[in-house]
């Protein structure tokens, strides 16, 4: 075996500080670093760890057109939780709602996906399979 999985997963954001207090503030997660000459900070829930990086420049991401980053799926433990994380984020500040919780194609796969305030688009999601 050549790899044991992701480590971290970066993100460029256009607001460092709304992103980072989404994160810990909305979805509960720490920081555990910043690196102020990027800036940067690093975000972790236990089991996943984010970098968050200010964008800088204008021009926002095109997923349809660019190679990249589409979006980002974190996955929740049960359909209960899903719904219960979709109302808090739903109204945060800055949040962008794409698609309230549904299936995934037929099911039985339930997901959400919205834009935190930074303009990464993120899933969330549950499977029960």
């Amino acid at each position: 075996m050549t790899t044991l999985g992701i480590d971290h997963l970066g993100l460029t954001v256009t607001d460092l500080g709304a992103s980072t207090r989404f994160f810990t503030d909305c979805l509960g997660w720490e920081v555990f670093g910043r690196n102020a000459d990027y800036p940067a900070a690093y975000v972790t829930n236990g089991h996943a760890k984010l970098t968050l990086w200010q964008r800088r420049g204008d021009g926002a991401f095109d997923r349809h057109n660019n190679c990249g980053l589409h979006h980002t799926c974190l996955k929740v433990p049960d359909e209960a939780a899903l719904g219960i994380l979709f109302e808090r984020v739903k109204d945060w500040p800055g949040v962008g709602v794409e698609f309230e919780p549904e299936f995934s194609g037929k099911g039985p796969k339930m997901h959400f996906m919205i834009a935190e305030p930074g303009g990464t688009r993120l899933e969330f999601s549950y499977d029960p399979r």
